[in-house]
């Protein structure tokens, strides 16, 4: 650990507050739609991946910084719930879900780390930012698009809750182009290989996101879209692309 790591972690302290204050401000001074604010919230916590990526110099470091962030703001987010001011501000289908939300995403990109940076190396690193803007992007697509305009329900025992077919497959395009741009200019990786990659992975990212239950999507799609990612980048290197 370096001083500038140690500067690192208070910058991406810095972030949230600098990212999630003013959707609070919004959420308290207008009535912006629960969906919409609850996207908001969730767009603005994946953007940390952006900090995590940029400003640590290891990726134990980078942990180390997720991992305090977490045992921070878990007591606090739990003392803060019963507050009138909280239930003006958070957004909130049960109690408790935005503390375990937030945690949630932690441990997601936690796993992302140590896997892709930690486990395969710094030069995979950039995966961490292309699954979480797949998940991300994607997923808030799904539940706005799903809930606006949904109308073809799709049924089976697997799924939890209504979920749409307009849904699913905003998820599918939108995932799919975050993968595609993020592999191109995150990755820097040719742009037909980033073009086959993201037509191959968002598949299994909708897929994943379906049939992902009692929000566990925020783990399960970053982490099967990094692994999928990974597998193809390997075995194109491996074909000679």
């Amino acid at each position: 650990m370096t001083g500038s790591d140690w500067i690192g972690i208070l910058l991406y302290i810095g972030y949230f507050l600098a990212a999630i204050v003013p959707l609070f401000l919004l959420k308290a001074a207008f009535k912006v739609p629960f969906e919409v604010t609850r996207k908001l919230y969730h767009l603005a916590i994946m953007g940390s991946i952006f900090p995590l990526m940029r400003l640590f110099s290891t990726w134990y470091a980078a942990l180390l910084a997720v991992a305090l962030f977490a045992v921070v703001l878990y007591p606090i987010l739990k003392a803060l719930e019963p507050t009138r001011l909280f239930g003006r501000l958070a957004v909130e289908r049960a109690g408790g879900e935005f503390r375990e939300s937030l945690i949630v995403v932690q441990i997601s990109f936690a796993l992302l780390i140590i896997v892709f940076w930690g486990i395969l190396g710094e030069e995979w690193k950039s995966i961490c930012i292309v699954a979480a803007l797949a998940w991300g992007l994607g997923d808030a697509s799904a539940a706005l698009i799903g809930k606006s305009i949904g109308r073809h329900l799709i049924r089976h025992r697997g799924i939890e809750g209504p979920k749409t077919f307009e849904g699913t497959l905003a998820m599918y395009l939108v995932a799919g182009t975050a993968l595609f741009l993020s592999l191109r200019f995150a990755a820097g990786q040719p742009w037909l290989l980033s073009l086959v990659i993201a037509a191959l992975v968002a598949p299994i990212s909708a897929v994943v996101e379906l049939f992902s239950n009692r929000g566990l999507d925020t783990l399960t799609v970053p982490i099967s879209t990094g692994l999928a990612v990974a597998s193809y980048l390997a075995l194109f290197a491996s074909l000679g692309f």
